[in-house]
């Protein structure tokens, strides 16, 4: 299992632009994550038999379900999103997505007697949960996950993952979209953010 990042997004993006949701129970955003550990479990323990394509569609309805994506993607392109229309904001969101499930199923590729244990939860002021996990691993120090939980609708979303803490790949996204954003326009984030999916995948 090559664990080098997840799909992550700081406090201080977070807050961007985001408004209060209300307060809930905690039990959901728990259980949330025990269904998404459950699932990445059972493609790590079966990754040689499924292949990359197969990790990538198994993956796929559970990461949508899990992460709000639409909402990683414009905290991710930041400021400017407001200024596309929406038919370059759902190119993007399309992109987004398929960049967040190519992730997972390019790194979770192989089990070595892992586990996952969720170690508490605590209310945000904001109304969310953060739920702390570790991810276990037999020969190697255990990884600190701490995922942020908002309401929407009737679910509980992931908009924000710490890993160990302060690792964030999403801020390093955001830094990269503006200025591609920017300089190349929409056509031009969409382009590269398929190159980051395409280069995901195995070769040959």
């Amino acid at each position: 299992m090559k664990f080098l990042a997840l799909p992550l997004l700081p406090a201080a993006i977070v807050a961007f632009g985001l408004a209060i949701a209300p307060q809930a129970s905690a039990a959901d955003a728990k259980s949330t994550i025990e269904a998404f550990d459950s699932t990445l479990l059972d493609v790590m323990k079966n990754a040689d038999k499924l292949g990359y394509k197969g990790r990538y569609d198994k993956l796929a309805p559970v990461i949508t379900k899990t992460y709000d994506l639409p909402l990683m993607a414009r905290i991710s392109v930041g400021p400017q999103w407001a200024s596309l229309s929406p038919e370059e904001q759902a190119k993007i969101n399309e992109a987004f997505k398929a960049l967040s499930i190519a992730t997972f199923a390019s790194r979770f590729d192989g089990y070595s007697g892992e586990t996952f244990k969720i170690t508490g939860e605590s209310p945000t002021t904001g109304g969310d949960d953060v739920v702390d996990t570790k991810l276990i691993r037999p020969n190697d120090e255990p990884v600190d996950l701490n995922y942020r939980m908002r309401k929407t609708g009737d679910d509980w979303k992931v908009i924000d993952v710490f890993l160990s803490g302060t690792i964030s790949q999403l801020a390093n996204y955001r830094s990269e979209f503006a200025t591609t954003l920017r300089t190349k326009g929409a056509d031009g984030l969409v382009q590269l953010i398929n190159d980051k999916v395409a280069a995901l995948a195995p070769k040959g």
